[in-house]
């Protein structure tokens, strides 16, 4: 393996400096094809129970590709967080038995691809290491000899069972929202046997989000107590927009177009597929359809590596309207923007054709993904505008579920439930 260079693309500095929340963000532009996940599968959360007494955590698994042709010296490091994803004062030897900071040993090179990349994996913790503290964590990785200068960031929760969680999801039944088109996730927490943690509401901290959204976190207040229970429910933050079913695309087979690609192109060395135009469906009837929420997964037909053998394609999106949108942009998301509501994942407004237009470079496989509308000045995109919203929607919602006691130093996740 060969040092990298000092690099002149965008990139991230030491975040304990910056001050800024951290975020699931590629901070160079040869960074690819980022997965965190549990146990090495694509569409598994990269959340981890805290083990029992003397037993190993499981494992999570990073993948990434690096768009070089020689392999380079990387490093990893993990860090705890707060329950707002700051990076918080604990040392690492205060949430980690064993080693935070490691080499990252395993990496493959493409092999026939017409896009040269390093396929790089690591299993966190390494092993012989366990983690001591539930929250929040983030692993950044750098190049070995500029430990300030970070190429990404990803971030995963270690939580504990704490509490226990009775949370529901159905139409709205206080006084906001609307019965057709929004959800409302109901939260009871309880104790739990064999816990002895104090219910008391002031010591939590309840985080409802919906599929991957960063947009879509919200903390829930509490609404009171019924026996010895803490309810969250009837806010207006409990209400979220239903959405539509995502779209989606195959790139599995670059031989021929494959579910929603209109054609596949070569030109000078690099490939091209042009979706189908995208429609405006706020107007339509739902209809139930099963996809990935917003998930992708590396796939190539007939080969047994797609994660070495896969090519990458340079993906066109466009999106045809009679106008642009004069008080806000249009934003493809999920995780193949990494969910971002920023320049990576807005369309550009092409008056020549009369099209909303983005074209990313995209790994072979299967993406899922919305059109957002963001109006000005607000953090929170809407699906009402380019999806619609329909209560049907089988959403995914995560509750969190932090708990800090009086003179804590940090903010253990004593919770967490998949609905």
């Amino acid at each position: 393996m060969k040092s990298i260079a000092i690099l002149t693309l965008c990139m991230g500095l030491a975040l304990a400096a910056s001050g800024q929340a951290v975020s699931d963000s590629n901070w160079d532009g040869r960074v690819k094809s980022v997965f965190l996940t549990r146990s090495d599968i694509e569409m598994e959360r990269p959340f981890v129970a805290m083990a029992d007494f003397g037993e190993q955590n499981e494992q999570l698994m990073l993948r990434f590709d690096l768009l070089d042709a020689q392999s380079h010296l990387l490093r990893y490091r993990i860090r705890h967080c707060d329950k707002d994803w700051h990076i918080d004062a604990l040392e690492a030897g205060e949430f980690l038995s064993g080693a935070a900071e490691g080499e990252i040993e395993g990496y493959q090179s493409s092999f026939n691809t017409r896009q040269e990349f390093v396929n790089y994996y690591q299993l966190l913790p390494p092993p012989y290491s366990t983690f001591t503290a539930s929250g929040n964590y983030v692993v950044e990785v750098f190049p070995a000899e500029h430990p300030d200068s970070v190429l990404l960031t990803r971030r995963f929760c270690v939580f504990e069972q704490g509490v226990d969680i009775e949370a529901s999801v159905g139409k709205p039944t206080g006084a906001y929202g609307f019965i057709q088109t929004d959800q409302e996730v109901a939260v009871a927490l309880r104790p739990r046997r064999g816990s002895f943690l104090p219910l008391q509401a002031e010591h939590y901290h309840v985080v409802v989000q919906q599929n991957r959204r960063e947009d879509l976190r919200r903390t829930l207040q509490s609404s009171g107590y019924s026996g010895d229970a803490i309810l969250y429910q009837f806010g207006r933050e409990n209400v979220f927009a239903g959405g539509n079913h995502f779209r989606y695309f195959d790139l599995s087979n670059l031989w021929a177009a494959m579910y929603h690609v209109q054609r596949i192109e070569t030109e000078g060395g690099r490939i091209y597929a042009f979706l189908q135009p995208e429609e405006d469906r706020s107007r339509r009837v739902y209809t139930q359809y099963s996809s990935l929420n917003g998930g992708m997964k590396v796939n190539i037909r007939e080969h047994s590596n797609p994660q070495a053998e896969a090519d990458y394609v340079w993906v066109s999106f466009s999106l045809p309207l009679e106008r642009p949108f004069m008080d806000g942009s249009v934003h493809i998301v999920g995780d193949l923007t990494q969910w971002q509501l920023n320049d990576s994942s807005r369309m550009e407004w092409d008056a020549r054709y009369r099209t909303y237009t983005k074209h990313l470079l995209l790994k072979q496989g299967y993406y899922a993904y919305q059109l957002l509308f963001l109006p000005a000045g607000e953090t929170e995109g809407l699906t009402a505008t380019l999806e619609g919203d329909h209560y049907e929607m089988t959403n995914s919602y995560t509750v969190y579920v932090y708990y800090r006691a009086p003179g804590g130093r940090y903010d253990r996740l004593v919770g967490l439930k998949r609905l």
